[in-house]
């Protein structure tokens, strides 16, 4: 009887061992893989084109700003001008204008982060991983993302009342339109704000997106 016994438990166990490997099999397998699969995909709530998308406004982005610091930088130039009726030297150049002056000082510092940006998801696109790890780091591209537009725009605001000063002159002076003998530098100093604002408006697209990552991340 007893060597009955032992025969049937061994049985048992004998019949219990698959069905015990296939319960650890399912459980390790399909079950696991979803699960990293739904952590995988809450990293990357974006596909790889929103990602090159992103890629490609650090780039637009990047060059407006060189564009708008080299025409400003090379806004100078020398003329003269009729003031009653006498004929005066005058000579114009971005570094005389603190308006002027701060369009370069932001336009330098959006390019290089746009710069900085631009290599980090870069190199992240080159290994297949994330170009935004995690909801900290989303915060924190979009903080200097938001910051850097105001700048732009407000640096753009200010270069815009100079030159619109430089075009239209003083009401009821004699001060002239100073556009009309410094042409070459109105219109450098006019394509620079341009490209200031655009820049801005890239910046802000950049935000836009980094706002819908955070909406649709969970880590």
């Amino acid at each position: 009887m007893m060597m009955n016994g032992q025969k049937m438990a061994a049985a048992e166990v004998a019949v219990q061992l698959p069905e015990s490997k296939m319960v650890a099999e399912n459980t390790s397998g399909p079950f696991v893989g979803a699960s990293g699969g739904g952590a995988a995909a809450a990293m990357r709530p974006f596909g790889r084109k929103a990602e090159v998308m992103n890629v490609l406004l650090r780039v637009l982005c990047m060059v407006t700003s060189v564009a708008a610091l080299s025409f400003m930088v090379t806004a100078q130039q020398s003329s003269t001008v009729s003031i009653y009726g006498f004929m005066l030297p005058i000579q114009s150049k971005w570094s005389f204008s603190h308006s002027f002056e701060y369009v370069v000082g932001v336009a330098a510092v959006v390019a290089a982060h746009s710069l900085l940006q631009l290599l980090i998801s870069v190199s992240r696109l080159l290994r297949k991983s994330p170009v935004i790890q995690s909801r900290r780091h989303a915060w924190l591209v979009f903080a200097g993302d938001q910051v850097f537009a105001y700048a732009m725009i407000s640096a753009g605001a200010a270069a815009s009342g100079v030159t619109n000063l430089n075009r239209t002159g003083i009401r009821h002076t004699a001060l002239p339109n100073f556009c009309k003998p410094l042409q070459s530098f109105c219109d450098h100093v006019a394509v620079s704000i341009f490209f200031t604002f655009l820049s801005c408006f890239l910046l802000a697209a950049s935000a836009v997106q980094e706002v819908i990552w955070l909406s649709r991340s969970k880590y």
